[in-house]
């Protein structure tokens, strides 16, 4: 019997070797691996003209909003930029409106989200206020759990180190990961008092009242609570040497802890946010060039773990304002990220290799997400094809996302993605949607075998 598809006449990122030939796609999967000859027959095949296909982009950080947050997203607009962006991934962030911190919110945003979802979406829930109800939400298939320390969102009292703790310990137990938002909420309030007293209300007194030292703060002290709870704890949008180190030796001291940086952290500095003002104001704010120099040798150095985008679209109207008290941080990246480390990779920055440890292979061992992160038979045909030649310009207002703005606005690329293939099927070619509504799946926690 044919298989599904055959995709030949390409090159195929396995295991850290570029090979020259092709992969055979059947119900949703790679069963073939090989040289073109040694190929099945199949039902539909795709010359891929020498272009380079990597495993499925995993995008580990996105706020697809929807719900009541309709306006700045929703799944279908999210999941279609994440596949005009070559991400085929993508981990929900429960900051929505409502919450999602329950069972029920958790089961109500799955099926909200199932008929329109373009790529394979999982999703993350804040805790509960009981603990105990940690358990049904993970049955319900949270793939993780997610804690902001700047404000309360959720049931649980982020202050209560005690509470904290248990919380972890049951994460633990249920071996599902806890993705936090580090910045110590009293530092982050007091400063702010502080800058408005004193009539402070631009990217300056942002950038004060956000500072790198709130950040390692909050970090040692969510290590600290961490330390007895066997939870993996892993730490969005880092941004500071002082968080890496302290990280680092966390790790090495037997914690079981990862972390991220993002490409706005990554590739801009605060003074071009102080160019571009509260559009592209994010939380943790861009930093310096000493710093941004810092994370670059963390990514090398792979205390680094993965790349995220940290999509979090906003209506323009709540971005551009004349106090930054009154505007919402966050910039959309959906688009932007898998181009803008490939252009590095062409300017030699990065390698290819550093790349898919990143934004693919790393991801998918942190977040327990089987079948996924590498070219292998057996696993799931989520496939990322790039053309590592061919050049484009940041253009927002192309976006499929409904946030049409960019930080990286005008930015020259190389490397782009060209084709994204979800379970088998082609979603995006050559920068279009090809697909309908749906063709992306639900990933929910899978119970331990």
């Amino acid at each position: 019997m044919p298989v599904d598809t055959v995709l030949y006449n390409a090159k195929l990122y396995v295991e850290g070797r570029i090979l020259e030939g092709g992969l055979a796609v059947d119900n949703g999967k790679i069963v073939r691996i090989a040289k073109e000859a040694n190929l099945p027959s199949a039902t539909r095949r795709v010359d891929l003209r020498r272009l380079l296909v990597l495993p499925g982009i995993i995008d580990a950080h996105v706020h697809l909003r929807d719900q009541l947050r309709s306006p700045d997203e929703d799944f279908y607009t999210g999941t279609s930029a994440a596949v005009a962006g070559g991400i085929t991934t993508v981990l929900d962030m429960p900051n929505n409106i409502p919450v999602t911190m329950s069972a029920a919110s958790l089961r109500k945003r799955m099926q909200l989200a199932e008929p329109s979802i373009l790529a394979d979406v999982g999703f993350f829930s804040a805790f509960p206020e009981n603990i105990e109800a940690i358990d049904e939400v993970v049955k319900e298939g949270a793939i993780a759990f997610k804690l902001y320390l700047t404000e309360q969102i959720g049931g649980l009292n982020i202050d209560d180190d005690k509470l904290l703790s248990q919380a972890f310990k049951k994460a633990g137990e249920l071996d599902v990961p806890v993705a936090v938002h580090a910045e110590d909420r009293r530092m982050v309030e007091d400063a702010v008092e502080a800058e408005r007293k004193q009539g402070k209300n631009d990217v300056k007194a942002y950038l004060r009242a956000h500072s790198p030292e709130v950040e390692a703060e909050a970090v040692g002290r969510i290590l600290g609570v961490a330390y007895d709870s066997n939870a993996h704890i892993h730490f969005c949008h880092i941004s500071s040497k002082k968080s890496i180190i302290l990280i680092h030796n966390a790790r090495n001291k037997g914690l079981r802890v990862s972390c991220e940086a993002t490409p706005h952290h990554l590739l801009l500095s605060n003074e071009k946010l102080r160019k571009l003002g509260t559009l592209a104001l994010t939380d943790p704010p861009f930093r310096n060039d000493n710093i941004r120099n810092e994370l670059w040798d963390a990514v090398k150095e792979a205390k680094i773990d993965i790349v995220a985008s940290d999509h979090a679209p906003h209506l323009m109207a709540h971005k551009v304002a004349l106090s930054v008290w009154n505007m919402k941080p966050g910039v959309p990246g959906l688009e932007t990220m898998l181009s803008l480390l490939l252009t590095k990779v062409n300017e030699g920055q990065l390698t290819l290799g550093e790349v898919v440890r990143l934004t693919a292979e790393k991801p998918a061992e942190i977040f327990q997400l089987r079948g996924r992160g590498f070219l292998k038979e057996g696993y799931i045909a989520n496939l990322t094809v790039v053309d590592m030649h061919q050049q484009s310009r940041v253009d927002p207002s192309q976006f499929y996302s409904k946030a049409k703005y960019s930080p990286f606005e005008g930015w020259s690329l190389k490397g782009l993605p060209v084709r994204t293939f979800i379970n088998g099927c082609q979603v995006m070619k050559e920068g279009e949607i090809v697909a309908d509504y749906g063709t992306g799946r639900i990933l929910r926690k899978e119970s331990p075998t």
